[in-house]
């Protein structure tokens, strides 16, 4: 199974709490914390709501 690596850029300060606890649910809890994550649907989904506060790459 492809894998990507998530790594939290910015706060989740002033953000919405749904985006805070998008944020807990990728396991990160603070910034430059990384984690590497199954390809899947549902964590692309997560990916896609909190792109603006995260850095992903793709691993092979």
């Amino acid at each position: 199974m492809p894998k990507v690596r998530v790594t939290k850029m910015k706060s989740h300060l002033g953000r919405k709490p749904g985006q805070h606890a998008t944020l807990i649910g990728l396991g990160l809890n603070k910034i430059r914390s990384t984690r590497e994550l199954e390809d899947t649907p549902s964590v692309r989904g997560m990916i896609r709501k909190v792109a603006h506060l995260i850095k992903v790459e793709e691993l092979s």
